[in-house]
C-alpha cells in the first residue's frame, strides 16, 4: 500500500477525488467542507493522520498544510467538472452527477480533469501548484480560506495558553454548553484524580448526569491510552459522560476508545473548539462582511 505523501501532486488530487464523492455520500450528500476534509482523512487508512494534520513553513515563512493545500484543488477540479456544488458559502453538496456515478469505474483523469481544465480561470502557476512558496490551497477556494482564518488565530492563541489557562478556558467552554461545574473536584491546578474539571449535567427532563472533563494543550495527536486514563478518572467519580478536550486532535484509535463500552466520550478538538467558542461567544464577537459574487467581475 503506497501511502498518500509519496505520491505527486496530480495522484493524489486524483486519489481524493472518489473518497470526497463517498464520504460526502456518508454525510448525506452535504457537508462543511472541513468536516468533509476531516471524514475523508478517518476513513482512508493510507493518509496517515500525522501527515493530515502536519504545519510546514515555506521558505517564505508562511505556515501551511500540505494536506489541506491538495485537498482544496481536488474540491475545486469536483467543482468545476460538474460532481459538486456550493448551496452556500463554506459548504459542499453533491449533484445528481455526484449521486449517481459510480465510484468503482471512476476516473479522475477522463471524468473530471478533461472537463475541469477548460473552466480553469488561470494557470496553475508555481506558486499555486507548488506549496513551498507558502500557498496552501488559498487560491483554490478563497471563501474556506476566509472562514477559517479566524480559526487559525484561535488555534494560535489557545496554544500559547498556559496549561492553567487552558484548563480555564475548557472549564468556560463546557459551563455553555449547559454544565454546571463542581467548585470542589478539578479546579486546583495541580490535578484533582486526574481531572481538569467536573460537573452535572440536566437534561430536558430533568435527569441529572455527572460529567468529568479533560484538557490537553497538545501540539500532538491525542492517543488512545490517553483515553483510557480519562475513562479510570472517570471511573473514581461515578461519571455517566466524558468530555475531552484538547487544541490538537485525535487518532484513529483514540476516537475507537472513546466509543467503547456504555459511556461514550465526547472528543472535541481544535476544529469543534472554533465551532462552539464561535456559537457562545466566547471571548469573541461576530464581525459582518461581504463576498462579491462573479456577477461583479464581469463587464457585460
Amino acid at each position: 500500500m503506497t501511502n498518500f505523501q509519496d505520491l505527486s501532486k496530480i495522484d493524489q488530487e486524483n486519489f481524493l477525488m472518489s473518497k470526497i464523492i463517498k464520504a460526502l455520500r456518508k454525510l448525506g450528500g452535504k457537508s462543511f467542507t472541513k468536516e468533509l476534509s476531516d471524514e475523508v482523512v478517518d476513513a482512508t487508512e493510507e493518509i496517515p493522520e500525522e501527515y493530515a494534520k502536519l504545519l510546514i513553513t515555506s521558505k517564505k515563512g508562511n505556515e501551511y498544510h500540505p494536506f489541506a493545500y491538495t485537498f482544496n484543488f481536488a474540491v475545486k477540479y469536483l467543482l468545476l467538472a460538474g460532481f459538486l456544488k456550493r448551496p452556500i458559502r463554506g459548504t459542499v453538496e453533491l449533484t445528481e452527477k455526484g449521486r449517481t456515478c459510480l465510484l468503482d469505474e471512476f476516473d479522475p483523469d477522463e471524468q473530471v480533469r478533461k472537463f475541469a481544465d477548460p473552466h480553469w480561470r488561470r494557470p496553475r502557476k508555481r506558486e499555486l501548484t507548488d506549496p513551498k512558496s507558502g500557498v496552501d490551497g488559498a487560491d483554490s477556494d478563497d471563501e474556506d480560506n476566509q472562514v477559517n482564518n479566524w480559526k487559525d488565530q484561535l488555534a494560535i492563541a489557545l496554544s500559547n495558553f498556559t496549561p492553567a489557562k487552558f484548563e480555564l478556558f475548557a472549564r468556560a467552554l463546557v459551563k455553555n454548553m449547559g454544565v454546571t461545574l463542581d467548585e470542589s473536584i478539578g479546579v486546583s491546578l495541580t490535578g484533582d484524580g486526574g481531572l481538569d474539571g467536573f460537573g452535572y449535567l440536566t437534561t430536558d427532563d430533568f435527569r441529572t448526569a455527572r460529567v468529568a472533563i479533560q484538557a490537553k494543550r497538545w501540539q500532538g495527536l491525542v492517543s488512545s491510552p490517553e483515553i483510557d486514563k480519562f475513562r479510570g478518572a472517570m471511573d473514581k467519580y461515578n461519571a455517566e459522560y466524558g468530555v475531552f478536550i484538547t487544541t490538537s486532535d485525535f487518532t484513529r484509535d483514540a476516537i475507537k476508545a472513546s466509543r467503547v463500552g456504555t459511556r461514550v466520550i465526547t472528543l472535541i478538538n481544535g476544529d469543534k473548539i472554533a465551532d462552539l467558542v464561535a456559537k457562545y461567544q466566547i471571548y469573541t464577537h461576530p464581525v459582518t462582511t461581504y463576498v462579491l459574487e462573479d456577477y461583479y467581475n464581469n463587464e457585460q
